[in-house]
């Protein structure tokens, strides 16, 4: 199916555009490689197993077996997850014995979550 154009979308074609100095905006850019890594890390946000996993780990460090139970998934699966998150700095690791435990890497992981589901929420 064919979405129609929303003609609000676009300026008028005698638009002029704004006063505002596009060399000033442009300058304060983020640049490719900012972009790059922020747009990976919104990529991680776009999983609902890791978005499960996020969830459970605002509420207490777990380990593997811990969210294998959880999500009802197998070890394999989670563990990927796992350590797609980690790799961006999501979660991080501890280990005690053979016991690996997952939780957030930081604060800002939380804030940001919680005020996105927030954001979905609000209505």
């Amino acid at each position: 199916m064919i979405q129609s154009i929303n003609k609000a979308e676009y300026c008028d074609t005698n638009c002029a555009g704004t006063t505002v100095d596009l060399n000033a905006v442009k300058a304060e850019l983020i640049d490719d490689q900012e972009a790059n890594q922020l747009a990976d890390w919104f990529k991680a946000f776009s999983d609902p197993t890791r978005v499960k996993i996020i969830s459970a780990l605002l509420k207490r460090e777990l380990c593997v077996h811990d969210l294998t139970v959880l999500l009802e998934m197998g070890q394999s699966a989670v563990s990927h997850q796992l350590r797609y998150l980690r790799n961006l700095r999501i979660v991080k690791r501890r280990k005690t014995g053979k016991t690996v435990y997952y939780s957030l890497d930081d604060a800002h992981i939380e804030q940001i979550f919680l005020q996105t589901l927030q954001h979905t929420n609000h209505g």
